[in-house]
């Protein structure tokens, strides 16, 4: 069968069961279409042709070719967060969620470009070279997970994991027009993904519809006593939640988050989904998260603060870059992080140093800590008041031009200003596809749920996919 590419993970786990194609015809077709676009989408770091599973197809992604970001180790395989100071360098473990994916059956296909490091909303801080949108190859596709968003709208892979700090999962699945979930802090394990901020990064999957990602996310999810942070509860049968129907369910509408500024077209977009839900029966009314304003600043104060610490042991004495010749230990500290970090690296690296130094961590670190508390208590409060799910804009904007905010750091910092909310709270949510732009630009729309509530996030997003068809539309490459 030709174009097996464009299918889902469950439409070919059907034809599998089917036996009308092999797990091998499946890698064939996705490997071939990268080899053709990939020149114009630049999704991948690397991309090798893996084997199939050896003897008959078992596990829940079984044959299904999955792309990862460059920031999960892959044992044996270059895994660089697409940084000069990691060039060359090959785990010797996997991660965690890597021996589930494997364990179920997956095929690990390639490194997904991303910003170095995780540092960015657009994936042109890449130390290799910026990703396309494969809508529109003069734009970014977001970021930091770029690559994998891109691969997966491509049609170059039929799933990717990528990591979300303050939106580096929504905000790319929304600019391309894929789906995109953040789990609830703790519900997926962390080991063997290269810390940005710790108190904020989770894995999470970027797929074509809300199926795979529940397919995906009941894979990776669950306990594990090699992170310190995970959380022993049970996972729940996601696609059980698949029902198609919002009846009865209430949803908030957070006046905070549709701002002067917002593109009119995303405006329109997500309040015509909002009408959507709740013609289908869905309970929608206005809820306030009023500390929302102070979201972007507490969280490039604390998240920049655990960069700083994270990044230190890159130092060139274990692993990774080292400068030639240094004439002593210091020499070869300041050379070789100042040759191995990017511009961004190193911004985020001296402020995160800054807000933790000693005649400035109460006036900045500690008071934005205590902010962070508000914000999550907003979350409670909404939540406490019985409504399922809160319904947002996922990006202020759709994708804008390559280079159009790399001279200025905060215009690209505010890119995440509907997302950040939700890393520095801890709770799920699901980004989607809800409309295009007259110049064919995707627009997403996101779902924030109550902790451990990723099932209500797909009930939501599945019925409102069922009664759409913009996750079936395809970029022309």
């Amino acid at each position: 069968m030709e174009n097996l590419y464009t299918l889902t993970a469950h439409e070919l786990l059907g034809l599998l069961d089917k036996r009308s194609v092999r797990p091998e015809d499946i890698i064939e077709s996705v490997c071939s279409r990268a080899a053709s676009v990939d020149g114009k989408v630049r999704g991948y770091v690397n991309i090798d042709k893996p084997r199939a599973p050896s003897g008959a197809p078992s596990g829940k992604l079984r044959g299904i070719p999955v792309a990862v970001k460059d920031n999960i180790c892959v044992e044996g395989e270059l895994t660089t967060c697409a940084s000069k100071i990691l060039r060359g360098f090959r785990p010797p473990y996997n991660a965690t969620v890597i021996e589930k994916l494997k364990a179920e059956g997956a095929v690990v296909l390639g490194r997904a470009n991303m910003d170095e490091f995780a540092f960015g909303s657009s994936c042109e801080n890449s130390a290799y070279f910026p990703t396309l949108n494969p809508w529109d190859t003069s734009r970014i596709p977001g970021g930091s997970s770029g690559g994998s968003a891109a691969v997966v709208a491509a049609d170059e892979a039929i799933m990717a994991l990528g990591s979300d700090t303050g939106g580096s999962i929504r905000q790319p699945a929304a600019l391309c027009g894929v789906v995109g979930m953040k789990p609830t802090y703790g519900r997926v394990s962390r080991y063997g993904l290269i810390a940005f901020a710790s108190s904020l990064d989770q894995i999470g999957p970027l797929t074509k519809d809300v199926r795979d990602s529940a397919l995906l996310l009941g894979v990776i999810a669950g306990y594990d006593e090699k992170d310190s942070t995970s959380v022993n509860t049970p996972v729940p049968d996601y696609l059980q939640c698949l029902t198609g129907d919002v009846k009865g369910m209430k949803i908030g509408i957070p006046k905070e988050y549709f701002v002067d500024g917002m593109d009119k077209e995303v405006d329109a977009a997500v309040k015509e989904a909002v009408a959507l839900l709740k013609g289908k029966g869905a309970q929608v009314s206005e809820v306030s998260l009023p500390h929302t304003e102070y979201a972007v600043a507490v969280y490039y104060i604390l998240a920049t603060a655990e960069a700083s610490s994270n990044l230190a042991r890159f130092d060139g004495v274990q692993y990774g870059h080292r400068c030639k010749d240094p004439g002593n230990i210091l020499d070869m500290y300041e050379r070789t992080r100042g040759e191995g970090f990017g511009a961004e690296a190193k911004r985020r690296i001296i402020l995160g140093t800054y807000v933790l130094s000693s005649g400035y961590y109460d006036a900045y670190y500690l008071k934005a800590q205590k902010v962070r508390t508000l914000i999550k208590n907003d979350f409670d409060k909404a939540f406490g008041a019985g409504f399922d799910c809160i319904l947002t804009p996922t990006s202020p904007t759709p994708a804008f031009k390559v280079g159009e905010r790399s001279s200025d750091p905060l215009s690209m910092y505010l890119s995440d200003i509907f997302t950040i909310s939700v890393n520095l709270a801890g709770v799920p949510a699901i980004s989607l596809p809800c409309g295009f732009t007259k110049s064919g630009l995707p627009i997403g729309m996101q779902l924030i749920g109550n902790f451990f509530e990723e099932g209500k996030l797909f009930r939501a997003a599945h019925a409102y996919e069922s009664h759409t068809d913009w996750h079936k539309r395809s970029p022309k490459i």
